[in-house]
């Protein structure tokens, strides 16, 4: 596609992102510092884009600048997975599509093999075990989960994932800021190191 040609199709995905999150020319100018006779142009074509004009719009409507030149329709459901490589050496790939309260996530985490080293860290996660054994140390527990077993915690509890059994383990986080809570919460069987099966928590979601 010719240069003018892609630039052309801006405008009207310009207004499609707009209408779709719901958002007025006034809202979008406040927002975003852009008047609202040049958004209008924009979005009708009388007006060509410019990066100075396009970097504000795609912070707000939460799209890669290279996407709002050139993406898909923005009703494609499809999400495009991309991989992204751990500080552990691990694997996650993005799920959610927006910025939201809640981040999703898929991680592939290898068996470790090491002395487990917790952090801790504003928030509050959940964790859905897809494939393999996640070994969880959360405070003084040391658990095992596996297929279909789930954990939620408080990040601010010193924690530490690792695949087991010599092979990495795929798992499907759901992390919020602090304050969202989930459904359920992992409570260890047996003292020392077990697997912690899926319970009803006592406290109602915040969210």
């Amino acid at each position: 596609m010719e240069y003018r040609a892609v630039l052309d199709e801006v405008a009207p995905r310009l207004r499609r992102l707009r209408e779709v999150r719901g958002l007025t020319l006034g809202a979008v100018a406040e927002a975003t510092g852009v008047s609202k006779s040049t958004l209008s142009r924009l979005e009708s074509g009388q007006r060509r884009p410019t990066l100075e004009l396009l970097l504000p719009l795609a912070g707000l409507y939460r799209v890669a600048l290279d996407e709002l030149v050139g993406a898909p329709e923005v009703d494609d459901p499809r999400v495009r997975l991309k991989p992204r490589k751990l500080a552990n050496g691990g694997t996650y790939v993005p799920l959610t599509r927006e910025a939201g309260p809640l981040q999703a996530y898929k991680l592939v985490i290898p068996d470790r093999g090491e002395q487990p080293e917790p952090r801790s860290h504003e928030g509050y996660e959940w964790l859905y075990v897809l494939q393999g054994r996640l070994r969880l140390v959360l405070a003084e527990h040391d658990l095992l989960l596996g297929p279909g077993e789930v954990a939620e915690f408080d990040t601010r509890v010193p924690h530490w994932f690792s695949g087991a059994d010599g092979r990495p383990v795929e798992v499907l986080s759901l992390f919020g800021r602090q304050g969202e809570r989930m459904h359920v919460r992992a409570r260890p069987r047996s003292s020392g190191t077990g697997s912690a099966g899926a319970r009803p928590s006592a406290a109602p979601p915040t969210r």
